[in-house]
């Protein structure tokens, strides 16, 4: 992880296009999640919409932060966290994302007046939605106590995976570090540090794919308590030059990271 703290504004009205827009628990138990997550983040989870296969959303503060649907599909046995992207034109992006070397997973689909999804693979085969905001910008806070605080990919094949997002949505990249031990790269939006990737063909032990981190202002306590709810203490808490991280697994086995201040 690449950020370095005090680079993230905490609050936007409309994505920057290519940037991380929203995020959705894909779960096999939607009572257990809602416990889990509202306990942690004190987060108030809103009561699934049927006219959208049963998908509810969690709020922080009034504002949407996140979703929450029924894990169906190649997921029904498999609960994790799923990242948007925003697009000016979802059709378009998703046909660029065919044409450079990525695949189409669920075409471009109208959500009622909110936006339109799609879902696509990357060139190395991590998943990743496609979301053209209309009326549902996606989350509003960010890099604050208990919302989204950096999205992170991990991949074996980097340079071919950031010309994918570079030509597909449009990013903006900046090198980070370019050693056989470290290569990362960041998706900026000016100087905004928006999301990293990070080559993990060195490192077997790499969470591969997208991950989502939480933003705590305290990790070792928001993990504690994690615990208490249930979750399972993937990696303890420690302090890096990108800030304090930990990662977890909650009750049903979702994977999510936490980065906050460092103790020292």
């Amino acid at each position: 992880m690449a950020r370095r703290e005090g680079t993230l504004m905490t609050t936007r009205t409309t994505p920057p296009n290519g940037a991380p827009c929203w995020l959705d628990l894909s779960t096999t138990d939607e009572a257990a999640s809602r416990r889990f997550y509202t306990g942690l983040f004190g987060w108030h989870a809103n009561e699934p919409v049927a006219e959208f296969g049963g998908y509810s959303t969690f709020d922080r503060n009034g504002a949407p932060v996140a979703g929450l649907m029924p894990a169906q599909g190649d997921n029904a046995g498999h609960d994790g966290w799923g990242i948007y992207l925003a697009a000016e034109d979802a059709a378009a992006t998703l046909d660029a994302a065919a044409s450079n070397g990525g695949t189409v997973a669920s075409p471009a689909m109208r959500v009622a007046e909110l936006g339109t999804m799609g879902l696509v693979t990357d060139p190395d085969g991590a998943l990743i939605g496609v979301w053209q905001p209309e009326q549902h910008q996606g989350f509003v806070e960010y890099a604050v106590d208990g919302a989204p605080g950096w999205f992170e990919l991990h991949t074996d094949r980097y340079q071919d995976v950031l010309d994918f997002y570079r030509t597909v949505f449009g990013w903006d990249t900046a090198t980070e570090s370019d050693t056989p031990q470290f290569r990362y790269t960041t998706m900026r939006n000016g100087e905004e540090q928006l999301a990293g990737v990070m080559d993990g063909s060195g490192m077997p032990d790499a969470d591969k794919g997208w991950s989502v981190y939480f933003a705590a202002d305290d990790v070792d306590a928001t993990g504690a308590r994690a615990v208490e709810l249930g979750a399972r203490l993937v990696r303890p808490a420690e302090d890096t030059p990108y800030g304090r991280l930990a990662v977890l697994d909650d009750p049903n086995g979702a994977r999510f990271k936490l980065v906050g201040p460092n103790n020292g």
